[in-house]
């Protein structure tokens, strides 16, 4: 039996677990000379995982819900006793989760009060061109804008970031990005764990220097403080019971691969698009950079007074005792509890038949550091050009493909999800069975995927979401006419 407090599992050091295959190798090196040492680790599972705010309407129509967010810097306490600079929604770091219900519009007024140009993206989302957050839509400091998200899509975990280009990543990188949960009817009628027991997890990395500033360099290998929501290492308390736990990894650049420490499973039961067809048991959930998964854990299997750590498996520009403990769950306490997971969670519409393939490369200099540039199709963004015209109400396939030798990339499409249809030649895993916007492609992988181009007429945007790399002009513009 395990004992009363007793810290469960063997943990990455003493396992010796450090994946680093060809999925996950190391950045772009940036030039020593410019980087600032990181500061200390902070102690681990010292501090309390906040629970995200959540954003109330300013005032609420008959159709649709209005919130007022003004883009702003602070200082806040992230590292022990130090005040970091940080860009910011309402002055939350992360930003302030909205709430909202497919067929009932929400309208955000964004004012900007920072000194840099933004242009705010709300991740996964169907809308119009004109809200979708294009990087050279911006809004300028000073002022304000109305964002119009019309939710007509099903329930999903969305996000939202700055797009500005050229500068997306260090704002996102400094504080621009928040959650937005989209809900239905399909969700609320399942017993799945709700309330207090559905939570928020946000994981993304920093580079700290001395003095507890955020240091920002291009694909800096010096990220190596894991923070949950906004706190470094922290713990979470909790029952004995089921949680819904809602993932997403908000780093700019790092690879995720997450586990519990002592092996039990994990259930995942949705993705970037919501719920999956059916709850698939793993025993780790990989996220890259943009992507959700939505998971279920079961705290009944262990003893109030036990401890079991969330690890990362993926080791890259940091040591395990940096970027491999994420954080720790306390169970502290007993709780009824009458949910479960059905063995049906949705039913998606058949594919329809394929009016179009297309065929997307993907590639950045290798070993260029922060001069090198990011292509796809050879070109990197260039904003006056469109890159693939596609006829509305058409369904493509797209097989995309990393050329690197070395360097992963992921791949997001705006305006659509889409489904996955292969990998590498074989069928998808069962995590990526549902609606996805963000998938990984490997070095020298394929990705085959299918979307449906059905909702708006207008440009939008396909990018690696590795910002940094988007950032650098790994991204295109699609037409839909």
């Amino acid at each position: 039996m395990v004992t009363r407090r007793r810290l469960l599992g063997t943990g990455l050091a003493a396992a010796g677990v450090g994946l680093t295959g060809a999925s996950f190798t190391p950045l772009l090196a940036v030039d020593p000379a410019k980087a600032s040492p990181p500061a200390a680790t902070p102690e681990l599972f010292t501090k309390p995982m906040p629970n995200m705010p959540v954003l109330r309407p300013t005032f609420r129509t008959a159709t649709a819900d209005h919130y007022d967010v003004t883009m702003r810097p602070v200082r806040k306490e992230i590292l022990p006793g130090v005040q970091t600079d940080l860009l910011t929604y309402n002055g939350n770091f992360p930003g302030a989760t909205i709430k909202a219900r497919s067929g009932r519009t929400v309208v955000v007024r964004q004012r900007n009060e920072l000194n840099v140009a933004t242009s705010v993206h709300l991740h996964g989302a169907s809308v119009t061109q004109a809200n979708d957050g294009d990087p050279m839509d911006t809004l300028a400091p000073g002022g304000e804008r109305l964002y119009t998200y019309p939710n007509k899509q099903p329930h999903a975990s969305l996000w939202y970031h700055d797009h500005a280009h050229h500068v997306e990543s260090e704002n996102v990188y400094r504080g621009l990005h928040g959650s937005y949960l989209l809900t239905d009817g399909i969700e609320d009628n399942l017993p799945l764990p709700k309330g207090q027991y559905d939570v928020e997890i946000g994981i993304r990395d920093a580079h700290f220097d001395s003095a507890g500033q955020l240091v920002y360099l291009m694909n800096d290998p010096q990220r190596t403080t894991l923070l949950v929501n906004g706190v470094p290492y922290p713990y979470f308390q909790v029952a004995a019971r089921k949680y819904r736990l809602r993932f997403v990894n908000t780093a700019t650049q790092r690879f995720l691969d997450l586990r519990l420490t002592d092996g039990s499973d994990i259930v995942q039961i949705g993705s970037d698009g919501g719920l999956l067809p059916r709850p698939h048991t793993t025993k780790s959930i990989p996220l890259t950079p943009g992507e959700r998964i939505d998971a279920v854990i079961d705290f009944s299997r262990y003893a109030v007074g036990d401890q079991v750590v969330l690890e990362n498996t993926v080791i890259v520009n940091g040591t395990p005792e940096q970027i491999g403990m994420v954080m720790r769950f306390d169970v502290v306490r007993t709780a009824e509890d009458t949910s479960s997971i059905p063995s049906v969670l949705r039913t998606l519409p058949p594919l329809p038949q394929p009016t179009n393939e297309r065929a997307i490369e993907m590639r950045m200099d290798e070993g260029a550091g922060a001069q090198g540039k990011g292509y796809m199709d050879g070109k990197p963004y260039d904003p006056a050009r469109v890159d693939s015209t596609i006829r509305f109400g058409a369904s493509e396939i797209w097989s995309v493909t990393n050329t690197n030798t070395k360097m992963p990339h992921n791949f997001h499409m705006h305006l659509v999800q889409f489904r996955v249809l292969e990998r590498g030649g074989k069928p998808p895993a069962p995590g990526e069975s549902g609606l996805k916007d963000t998938v990984k492609v490997a070095a020298g992988e394929t990705v085959k995927l299918q979307a449906t181009f059905d909702s708006y007429r207008g440009t939008y945007l396909y990018h690696c979401h590795m910002l940094d790399h988007s950032a650098m002009g790994m991204m295109a513009t699609m037409k839909i006419s």
